[in-house]
């Protein structure tokens, strides 16, 4: 796909690197100066990003970073820290090992790989980092799904569910709540040959210190092993979840 370049997103982008790389905050008229920039479109972006707090103007109408970007920061942090704690924790678990095992977060109705171990024998998928697909049909995404009310799910998708990939995808909001209360009582949710054809994936969810559910974990199997795997690699899955979620300070309850 080719990209489609959206000129009031560059704008936003130079208005806010000009402002970053300043030793001094600046009005509008230096951005739109410094910038070659039309003035009224400035002052409509500035507007905007004023409104949304990732600026602020002081008393003398000039403009500094807000305080929303704190809040991107600490989203891209946390993140990040996740992906450290999948990669320093997997090794001390040579059953997964020998799979491929992929973390990845939840991204509206589409699931974000963010890193993977990858198997001895290959699969035929690519899990590189960034790579994005539908939430309802991957490990990962049921998983993470499943922490949320069903309303919230329907309003993601905007009450139109996504069409399947394969023959075997969900295709229905009825049946994929029925797949979220198996996953309720088990904690582990399958992809049984609904991202791809012939690959199976058992997936769960890693929350943080309030309890939400900020990644996933899947292992992936060839159809012909998952049968024989599925109970040991399902056990280990969630002791290592756990163990992540332990590091991000979630506090379990005694029922669990």
């Amino acid at each position: 796909m080719s990209s489609i370049a959206v000129p009031a997103l560059d704008k936003t982008f130079q208005i806010l690197d000009l402002i970053t790389a300043s030793t001094q905050p600046l009005t509008a008229a230096h951005i739109a100066k410094e910038l070659d920039l039309p003035r009224s479109s400035t002052h409509n972006i500035l507007q905007s990003l004023l409104t949304k707090h990732v600026i602020y103007k002081d008393a003398e109408n000039r403009f500094h970073l807000g305080s929303y970007l704190m809040y991107w920061a600490g989203k891209y942090e946390q993140q990040q820290g996740v992906i450290q704690l999948f990669k320093d924790l997997i090794v001390q678990y040579p059953v997964l090992l020998q799979h491929t095992v992929t973390l990845s977060k939840l991204d509206l109705g589409e699931v974000v790989f963010l890193a993977c171990h990858e198997a001895p024998a290959p699969l035929g998928f690519t899990f590189r980092a960034g790579v994005r697909v539908p939430a309802v049909f991957s490990a990962t995404g049921k998983a993470m799904l499943s922490t949320l009310p069903r309303d919230t799910i329907e309003t993601i998708y905007e009450g139109d569910f996504p069409k399947p990939l394969t023959p075997n995808g969900v295709d229905n909001f009825d049946s994929f709540v029925d797949e979220m209360t198996a996953i309720h009582d088990s904690r582990i949710s399958l992809d049984d040959g609904q991202l791809r054809e012939g690959m199976y994936c058992l997936g769960t969810y890693i929350r943080n210190a309030s309890g939400h559910a900020v990644a996933g974990m899947a292992v992936s199997f060839l159809q012909v092993e998952y049968e024989a795997k599925r109970a040991e690699v399902s056990a280990v899955l969630i002791e290592l979840a756990k163990q992540i979620e332990q590091r991000l300070g979630f506090i379990p309850s005694r029922s669990e």
